[in-house]
């Protein structure tokens, strides 16, 4: 028998500042009002290099915390793969800075790069090799520490952008449920509409903690608006046909956490009530590969996932990529 792949613990890490649209006021042109209504975001976390919330720091506190809910010892893990666009370091891998870390010794390393779209993209690695027997017990991570390639001259995108990491674990198991599908996209022609340019040497003196990249990320908001909705719209009704579901079917939705506009749109798209969805854009912004782990800790600990419900993800980023996984929770 085939082995389902089942999410067993959730862990999530924010770094501890918070950075509020009043105070972006006074650093970019721009006011709480217009950066709520455009966005949904009140606030959202920045990382400091003061306070040890590197991209390996957050994403190991995110990770200890998914191990200790799985109650799983690190030497179990026979992989660890990290959804991320801001590494430490350009090598070796996130991955492998967690694995020493939390001295996982016995796991396969690596990390992901398919922007926002990141972690649902580890996750289908680690459920293929679940599905293969290649893996019995792996750790996935989507991390991000978007505040250092933030241009904070740039009002359109340094009011959505913030940082944190989420964490899974996932193991092997022969009964039914756990990850039914995931399915993956991706369209290099529009690379464009969001990606990283050389420079970035502005930083604004409230902000003197943070960390900093020789560049920046640049984005075409309206382009990338409305394709995200249509993409994200689509292969979600394709996750659903593919395993017989219907809306109803689904108890919570839990989309990547770009702008609040963008979800509802989702939601009114594929007919599923507001209800429906979980959403912590209000209080984290877009933390980019990370959203989606992180709402998904925050609706397992606060009740919202109820045992052999169906669970839909979603998610939309630079590539341009996007995927969806339908869940079948059991935890």
């Amino acid at each position: 028998m085939i082995n389902q792949s089942h999410i067993i613990g959730t862990g999530s890490a924010m770094p501890e500042r918070i950075l509020s649209n009043k105070e972006l006021e006074g650093i970019v042109d721009t006011t709480n009002e217009w950066i709520f209504r455009r966005s949904g975001i009140r606030e959202r976390r920045i990382s400091s290099n003061a306070k040890e919330e590197s991209t390996t720091n957050l994403a190991t506190k995110a990770s200890v915390n998914a191990l200790d809910m799985a109650a799983i010892s690190p030497d179990e893990l026979d992989m660890i793969v990290v959804g991320t666009v801001t590494p430490d370091r350009q090598f070796p891998s996130t991955a492998c800075m967690v694995q020493e870390a939390i001295n996982a010794d016995k796991a396969a390393a690596f990390d992901v790069s398919a922007g926002c779209s990141g972690f649902l993209y580890a996750l289908s690695v680690v459920n293929n090799a679940i599905s293969c027997g290649t893996c019995k017990t792996a750790l996935v991570v989507g991390v991000e520490r978007l505040s250092s390639i933030i241009n904070w001259r740039d009002r359109g995108t340094c009011v959505l952008l913030a940082d944190g990491a989420g964490a899974v674990v996932v193991k092997a198991r022969p009964n039914r449920g756990g990850i039914l599908s995931n399915h993956l996209k991706s369209d290099g022609k529009f690379w464009e509409f969001l990606h990283a340019s050389d420079g970035n040497t502005y930083l604004p003196a409230t902000l003197k903690d943070v960390a900093k990249r020789p560049f920046h990320l640049k984005m075409q908001g309206n382009p990338l608006f409305k394709r995200a909705i249509n993409c994200m719209s689509e292969i979600a009704r394709d996750a659903l046909v593919h395993n017989n579901l219907s809306t109803n079917d689904i108890s919570l939705v839990v989309p990547h956490q770009a702008n609040m506009r963008i979800i509802e749109a989702l939601a009114k798209n594929i007919k599923i009530p507001m209800e429906k969805v979980y959403t912590n854009i209000h209080k984290y912004g877009n933390t980019s590969s990370a959203t989606i782990p992180i709402a998904l800790d925050e609706a397992n600990r606060e009740g919202r996932l109820m045992k052999d419900a169906h669970v839909l993800l979603v998610s939309f980023g630079a590539g341009l990529t996007w995927a969806a996984s339908i869940l079948q929770w059991t935890l």
